[in-house]
């Protein structure tokens, strides 16, 4: 299973990412964890260790190793590889914690252009990569989807939007499926977060109809931003996702 999540900013994409791999790790299938939000929270949300996260340091701050890879310089354009090695890279930043892989990959903003620049071009390599590895993979992402290039995106298995029943994340829906569909993704769902009622569960399927709402999760005041698991006895988030990480899977087999 791979699938990349998206949503707007402070919809709970990144609690949700940690979630499922926490589920997946939990039986034992070693997933990847890639974080591509400029906010690089997931790793917080995995549960890692403090010790472990501070000598992290994103890929997108390290411009000129990557433009380097990608034969050129930072902030340069012109002639550059698409298609870089980047093995090495991999497994040099690459955390482990809990049968978990973590990747900050962060993310290259040219003035929010979403520039094909070296630099992104090797972040792209970095997730096409890890996305054609027989291992289950998780990628927190931004809205705008800037290191799903077009070949990366026909490996991945879906792409799953996290809303919210408010006017703003449901507006960031429809921007999304359209970056989705222009790249060839062609398997989409949303999942309503923070829904307390039926009335707001409908509210986001009238909102999207050309979409299928996979499911809803509710409010969990007992989990922290920074604690997804880690104390989670108390809440139903977990077993609320273990049942989207089974509609999700069902989906992928053809069952649903």
């Amino acid at each position: 299973m791979k699938i990349a999540v998206a949503g707007k900013g402070g919809v709970g994409k990144t609690t949700v990412t940690a979630g499922l791999c926490r589920l997946l790790a939990e039986q034992n299938r070693g997933p990847w964890a890639i974080d591509a939000d400029p906010n690089n929270c997931l790793g917080y949300a995995l549960g890692f260790p403090q010790y472990l996260l501070d000598d992290v340091k994103p890929l997108s701050d390290m411009r000129q190793m990557l433009a380097e890879r990608a034969g050129s310089n930072a902030g340069q354009g012109g002639m550059f590889s698409l298609n870089p090695d980047v093995t090495d890279i991999i497994a040099d930043y690459e955390i482990n914690y809990y049968d978990i892989s973590l990747l900050v990959m962060g993310i290259v903003d040219e003035g929010g252009t979403g520039c094909m620049c070296p630099e992104n071009a090797t972040l792209r390599t970095i997730l096409r990569e890890l996305v054609h590895t027989e291992r289950d993979l998780m990628v927190d992402m931004v809205a705008g989807l800037e290191h799903l290039g077009r070949g990366t995106a026909q490996a991945v298995d879906g792409l799953l939007i996290i809303t919210q029943p408010n006017r703003s994340a449901l507006r960031t829906v429809p921007r999304i499926h359209k970056l989705a569909e222009d790249i060839g993704l062609t398997r989409m769902w949303v999942l309503g977060n923070n829904v307390n009622s039926e009335e707001e569960a409908d509210r986001i399927q009238q909102s999207i109809p050309q979409m299928p709402l996979l499911g809803t999760l509710g409010h969990y005041p007992q989990i922290q931003d920074d604690d997804v698991f880690v104390g989670a006895s108390g809440s139903n988030l977990k077993s609320d996702l273990s049942q989207i990480l089974t509609k999700l899977e069902a989906q992928l087999d053809g069952d649903a």
